[in-house]
C-alpha cells in the first residue's frame, strides 16, 4: 500500500540473510528476493472452454493423453461432484496418480494398494513421488538425456485439472492450493482449471492471499463454432468422401447445433446416422462409393437396379433433354443404361471435384464483404448454391456490386487467395492460369493521377447568381460522360470471370444426374429422429409400452389396460380417463382393480378393492414418477386431489 516511489526506494534496499546460528548466508536485493519467492509459486493455467458442455469431457480426455504423451505420466483430473471435501480431493489426486502412470514393482503396487484413507497426505505423494521419478528416465527417455538427476523431478510436473472449476468449493479449493503450495520444492504442481463462463471467475472463487500463490496463464480452446467449421471442411466439402448431405439436412443438422446443444459430437453423430439411413433406404447407394468402385458396380447392375435408375427424377430429367432416338434406348435397352450410367457417375465425380475449389474462392472473396451477403461461414454459402442458382439471387447480385468497388491492392490480395486455394486441389489449372493472368496485370497497372476517369470540359467563371450558377451546373453535369479507367477496365473483368466460373462450376446438385446416388435428402426422417419431443416420446412409451419391452402379454385392444403392464403404464392411462382434477383415493382404487385382476381375482368378491401396504407404495411410487415426468402436480385446492398438467395422449 505504497506509492511507485516508495515501491522503488523499497525495490533497491538490500538485506543481509542469516541462518538460524547465526552465521551470515549473504546480501540480497529486496527484488530478487521477491523474483525467487515468484519461482516457487505453483503453475496454473485456466482453460477457458466455454459453454460447449457436451464436448468438454471428450476435450480434457485428449487433453490428458496429450500431456501423458508428451510432458509428464502424472496428470490427474477431477470432478466437483468427488470432491466435496478436502480429504476427498487429496484421495482421488493420489488414487488416481499411484494406480497408473509409470509403472513400479509389484511389492510398491502391494503398498500403494494397502494406503488407507488416513495416510492419503501430500507428504506421502511426495515420497512415492521420490521413488518413482528415479524410473522416469526409462519411460521418457527423450526428456531425461540432458537432466540431471536432481533436475528430474522439476522436468515432470504433477498435473491437477480441474473439469469443472466454477462447481467446486470455494474452501476446498482455498485449502487445497494453500497446502500444495507447502511442497513446491519437493513436489512441482500445475494446475488446469476449466472454466465455462470467463477467466475472471477465479477472483471471485479464490481470495487474493490464495490466488497470489498461483503463477497464472489463461488459454482458450477452440470454440464448437471452429470445430464445425473443421468438421465441414474435412468430411462434407470434401469430394473423396462420395456420401453427400442435401441443403435441408444440413440445415436441420446445423440447425440442431446452433440451437440445442453446440455439441460437435452430436452433429457428427447425426451424420452417422445419416448415412447409415442412406445406406439402408436406398439401394442404389451402392454406388456411393469411390469412383473405379462405382463404376465396376455400374458395370454389374441387375435388372432390377437398372430400373431403379430409371425412375430415379434425375435420370428422368436427363432422358427428357436427350433426342427420340436416344429416349427410346435409355428406356429399353439395359445394357446402354449401364454404359449411360458409368459416363454421368463420371461427370458426377469430377463435378464435385470441381465444385469445391471454386466454392472455397467464392467464399474467400465474399467472406470479408461488409455485411456478409452470402453469408459468414462456407456453410452458408454451400447450402445456398446446392439449393438453387445463385446467379439468381438478390445477396449474389449485392456480393458483386460490393466486389466492383474494392481497391487495387483489397483485389489482388483476394485474388492471391484463391489462386493458393487452386494450386492446392491441383486441379483446375486453367483457372489457376487466368487468375495469375489478372494478378499480373493488375500489379503491373499505373495509379491514375485523375482517379475518377471523367472528362470534364473547361469551366467559364463569370459573375453571376446563384440560380444562374446552379443551372450551368447542372448542364454541365448532363454533359459529362464517364470513362473507365484501365483499373476499372481490368477490375470488371476479373469480376465477370468469376461470375463466368460461378455459373459454370456452382450449379445446384438437384440438376446433376444420378444425384440421389450420393446424396441424403430425408430431412423429415433425419428430424424425427434427432429432434424429437420429449413429451411426446414418453406418451407413446406410456401408452404402447409393448412396442418398447416386446413383450407379448402387453398387447391388448384399443381401450383396454393390461394388468402385466408397469405400474407407471397403469396409473397414465387411468389419469387419462379424470379430468382437470384427479381423486387420490378413486385413482388409487382404479389402480388396485387392475392390479387384482393380474392376480386373477373375482372382481365382484368382497376383497375387490383391498390393498395391502406393498400395493400402496407401489402406487405412491408410480405417482411420484407421473409428478416427476410433468403429467400432474400437487394442488391446494383440495388436499387429496393433484391437478393434472396434460392433455391428450398417443
Amino acid at each position: 500500500k505504497c506509492n511507485l516511489d516508495e515501491q522503488k526506494k523499497l525495490l533497491s534496499k538490500t538485506l543481509k540473510i542469516k541462518s538460524c546460528d547465526g552465521k551470515n548466508i549473504g546480501t540480497y536485493s529486496t527484488a530478487s528476493l521477491l523474483a525467487l519467492s515468484i519461482i516457487d509459486l505453483c503453475e496454473t493455467f485456466y482453460c477457458h472452454l466455454g459453454v460447449n458442455v457436451p464436448d468438454h469431457a471428450m476435450t480434457f480426455r485428449s487433453l490428458c493423453n496429450l500431456l501423458q504423451d508428451s510432458v509428464t505420466p502424472f496428470v490427474v483430473s477431477v470432478h466437483a461432484k468427488e470432491c466435496a471435501a478436502v480429504k476427498l480431493l487429496i484421495q482421488k489426486v493420489l488414487e488416481q496418480l499411484m494406480g497408473r502412470g509409470v509403472s513400479v514393482d509389484e511389492e510398491q503396487e502391494d503398498d500403494t494398494a494397502l494406503l488407507q484413507r488416513t495416510q492419503c497426505t501430500i507428504s506421502a505423494l511426495c515420497q512415492w513421488y521420490k521413488t518413482v521419478t528415479k524410473k522416469c528416465t526409462q519411460v521418457f527417455p527423450q526428456r531425461t538425456e540432458s537432466l540431471t538427476n536432481s533436475d528430474l523431478p522439476q522436468s515432470l510436473p504433477v498435473v491437477v485439472i480441474f473439469k469443472d472449476f466454477e462447481a467446486f468449493n470455494s474452501q476446498v479449493l482455498q485449502d487445497f492450493i494453500l497446502i500444495c503450495s507447502r511442497y513446491t520444492q519437493e513436489l512441482p504442481f500445475i494446475f488446469i482449471f476449466g472454466i465455462a463462463t470467463s477467466p475472471s471467475a477465479i477472483q471471485h472463487r479464490l481470495p487474493h492471499s490464495v490466488s497470489s500463490l498461483l503463477c497464472i496463464e489463461v488459454f482458450h480452446s477452440l470454440s464448437c463454432t471452429q470445430h464445425l467449421a473443421s468438421v465441414f471442411d474435412k468430411l462434407i466439402l470434401n469430394s473423396q468422401f462420395p456420401f453427400k448431405l442435401s441443403s435441408r439436412v444440413i440445415q436441420v443438422l446445423v440447425g440442431i447445433f446452433l440451437y440445442h446443444d453446440f455439441s460437435v459430437q452430436n452433429f457428427v453423430k447425426g451424420l452417422q446416422f445419416s448415412m447409415l439411413e442412406h445406406f439402408k433406404s436406398q439401394p442404389l447407394s451402392m454406388l456411393c462409393c469411390q469412383k473405379q468402385e462405382a463404376l465396376l458396380s455400374a458395370k454389374t447392375l441387375s435388372k432390377k437396379n437398372v430400373e431403379r435408375i430409371r425412375h430415379l427424377p434425375s435420370f428422368m430429367r436427363y432422358v427428357e433433354t436427350q433426342e427420340p432416338q436416344e429416349q427410346v434406348q435409355l428406356l429399353t435397352n439395359d445394357e446402354h443404361v449401364k454404359e449411360v450410367c458409368q459416363q454421368l457417375l463420371k461427370n458426377l465425380h469430377k463435378y464435385h471435384k470441381n465444385y469445391y475449389p471454386i466454392l472455397q474462392c467464392l467464399h474467400s472473396l465474399t467472406s470479408s464483404l461488409p455485411k456478409f451477403p452470402l453469408g459468414k461461414h462456407i456453410r452458408e454459402l454451400h447450402v445456398s448454391c446446392i439449393e438453387k442458382n445463385l446467379w439468381e439471387t438478390e445477396e449474389y447480385d449485392s456480393a458483386l456490386q460490393l466486389l466492383r468497388i474494392l481497391a487495387k491492392d483489397e483485389l489482388v490480395a483476394a485474388l492471391r487467395k484463391c489462386a493458393e486455394i487452386l494450386k492446392s486441389t491441383k486441379i483446375l489449372q486453367n483457372v489457376l492460369q487466368q487468375l495469375e493472368d489478372f494478378i499480373g496485370r493488375l500489379e503491373a497497372l499505373e495509379e491514375d493521377s485523375s482517379g475518377n476517369g471523367i472528362i470534364s470540359g473547361k469551366m467559364e467563371y463569370q459573375r453571376t447568381d446563384l440560380f444562374q450558377l446552379q443551372k450551368t451546373l447542372l448542364e454541365k453535369e448532363s454533359r459529362r460522360t464517364k470513362r473507365m479507367n484501365p483499373f476499372e477496365v481490368l477490375r470488371s473483368q476479373v469480376i465477370e470471370f468469376i461470375d463466368s466460373l460461378v455459373r459454370e462450376y456452382l450449379t445446384p446438385a438437384e440438376l446433376q444426374p444420378l444425384n440421389e446416388v450420393c446424396y441424403y435428402n430425408s430431412s423429415g426422417v433425419l428430424r424425427q429422429r434427432l429432434n424429437v419431443t420429449p413429451r411426446t416420446s414418453i406418451q407413446a412409451a406410456l401408452s404402447h409400452p409393448f412396442y418398447y419391452l416386446q413383450n407379448e402379454s402387453l398387447k391388448t385392444d384399443a381401450g383396454t389396460i393390461s394388468s402385466a403392464a408397469p405400474d407407471l403404464c397403469i396409473v397414465y392411462k387411468l389419469h387419462l380417463e379424470c379430468g382437470r382434477l384427479i381423486n387420490l383415493y378413486d385413482w388409487l382404487e382404479a389402480f388396485l382393480t387392475v392390479m387384482s385382476a393380474a392376480e386373477d381375482q373375482d372382481t365382484n368378491s368382497e376383497e375387490c378393492g383391498k390393498y395391502d401396504s406393498l400395493k400402496h407404495a407401489r402406487f405412491i411410487q408410480a405417482v411420484s414418477e407421473m409428478e416427476f415426468l410433468g403429467f400432474i402436480k400437487s394442488t391446494k385446492q383440495k388436499t387429496d386431489h393433484v391437478a393434472r398438467l396434460t392433455w391428450g395422449g398417443c
